[in-house]
């Protein structure tokens, strides 16, 4: 259940039910009652304003008034049009709400209000709230009444994550069959609140009919990929991790390398020009270090068969030196990570890099080092991505809170475990060596970009407040036995 569904897509799935038998008021009935029952184990009874559009996410928010009710909840019930405007299936869910219907505009009364259920406009909304909404709502944010959002926050588009300024930021976001990209994207993934998943009646099946390839980060994507050592492991089986160290930004590949070691890799050696070796030689004893002043040099460490992954670009320096390294790089049978200051080196020349990459490869921009090689794309993070992938022929890993790995062949995953503590200095360099560290020993570079990911927040999350890169570092190990108890 780990796909992630945009609208158009769910509303594929429910039309696929519909030919499998389950009617729409069905299907409106099911997550109605779940959406109820959510709502009643999440919050103490109060009384509850449910707040319905014209649509189907509004017959959702009737039938979530009559359970409520039922239940011995206190609930009124507003909604934008009158019964005889309701659209589709909405006109038999609120024919099981025998309470009055109030209207919904700003001047509705939030008084002695305990919960607000919104239920106005769901997954298809793609537009601005009209001023009578942002007014109300305004009132709702003021009094800081708690509000359970049905599907989605009113105000936040279901397929990039885009939110209107005027929002409803959600406590609980009750969803049906799949999490949709809104929940797991910025900013709207910062307005949904706890987000619970219902079934409605669509199953399995008919969601992998729809041929998705969008899914949410997690262990059982790539678990069975993960690499792990057995009675007969020595350090050569295990990889060998080369990471080009530049000369005066030293403890960015420092960072890295560990995190490669951390993340499992047998061996892991950083190239060091001669002004700077004496920094990396001197950082961790289990690292080592070899002496690299020129292209020749970088070229013989290449050569060596065992090592077998490769990272270019923390703190690396932009200079023709970094350009020839990574060109070397690419034109051998190697896999790896480019990060940082490679984007940089190819800014004015993003055509020369994208001709000499493969899939092997993962790229790790954050969004103003992608806008250097990739220009400004539209479209949402995910399609931007996406597209990205399939220009340069290899793995992208957009980062941020809801970092995205995309694949040339399609498939995209949305990374969802990230505290607002990785906002810090170092914290992508040791992302790039994990994930370097997976490939290094045999991980698919687009598995190995998943899993440092998850891995990356999954220690950053243990340790909590005051994080450090080296913090992270620390981690790993903890997240690793976190992982490996689910397997």
């Amino acid at each position: 259940m780990f796909e992630i569904l945009n609208a158009a897509e769910m509303k594929a799935a429910e039309a696929h039910a519909m030919e499998q038998g389950v009617s729409g008021i069905e299907m409106m009935t099911a997550a109605g009652r779940a959406a109820a029952e959510t709502i009643a184990q999440s919050f103490k009874p109060r009384p509850v304003l449910v707040l319905c559009g014209p649509g189907n996410n509004g017959g959702d928010g009737f039938i979530v008034a009559q359970h409520l009710n039922e239940m011995g909840w206190t609930v009124r019930v507003a909604c934008l049009v009158k019964r005889n405007a309701l659209k589709g299936d909405a006109v038999l869910a609120a024919q099981k709400w025998s309470g009055e219907i109030e209207g919904l505009d700003s001047n509705l009364s939030v008084h002695k209000t305990g919960l607000i259920v919104d239920a106005v406009f769901g997954t298809g909304f793609d537009r601005t709230l009209a001023p009578e909404l942002a007014i109300l709502f305004d009132k709702i944010r003021t009094r800081k009444i708690p509000v359970a959002a049905i599907d989605i926050p009113s105000g936040v588009n279901a397929t990039t994550g885009a939110a209107d300024v005027g929002a409803l930021k959600a406590r609980l976001t009750v969803t049906f069959c799949r999490k949709k990209y809104g929940h797991v994207l910025l900013p709207g993934k910062n307005l949904c609140g706890m987000v619970s998943v219902a079934d409605i009646g669509i199953t399995d099946d008919m969601i992998a009919a729809e041929k998705t390839h969008c899914f949410e980060n997690a262990p059982a994507l790539w678990l069975k990929h993960f690499p792990r050592p057995d009675a007969e492991s020595h350090k050569y089986t295990r990889g060998h991790a080369l990471v080009y160290g530049g000369e005066k930004r030293t403890g960015a590949a420092c960072l890295a390398a560990a995190a490669a070691q951390k993340a499992g890799a047998g061996l892991v050696t950083i190239a060091a020009p001669e002004k700077a070796w004496a920094v990396y030689s001197s950082y961790r004893a289990s690292l080592m270090v070899d002496e690299c002043d020129d292209l020749e040099t970088w070229k013989a460490l290449l050569r060596d068969e065992r090592k077998n992954a490769i990272l270019l670009g923390p703190g690396a320096g932009v200079d023709d030196r970094l350009r020839d390294a990574v060109s070397a790089t690419l034109s051998i049978n190697k896999s790896g990570v480019l990060d940082a200051d490679v984007f940089s080196a190819y800014k004015d020349a993003p055509q020369e890099l994208f001709a000499k990459l493969s899939p092997q490869y993962v790229l790790t921009p954050h969004e103003g080092e992608f806008e250097k090689l990739f220009g400004i794309l539209e479209g949402s993070k995910p399609e931007r991505a996406l597209k990205a992938a399939k220009t340069a022929g290899a793995v992208i890993l957009l980062k941020g809170s809801d970092t995205v790995i995309a694949a040339p062949d399609g498939t995209t995953v949305i990374n969802t475990n990230a505290p607002q503590t990785l906002a810090t200095a170092g914290s992508g360099d040791v992302l790039a060596g994990l994930i370097t560290g997976l490939i290094a020993q045999g991980m698919p570079p687009f598995m190995a970009a998943c899993a440092g990911v998850w891995l990356h927040g999954e220690s950053a999350k243990i340790y909590g407040l005051g994080l450090t890169a080296e913090d992270i570092i620390s981690h790993i190990s903890q997240s690793l036995s976190s992982l490996f108890k689910r397997a």
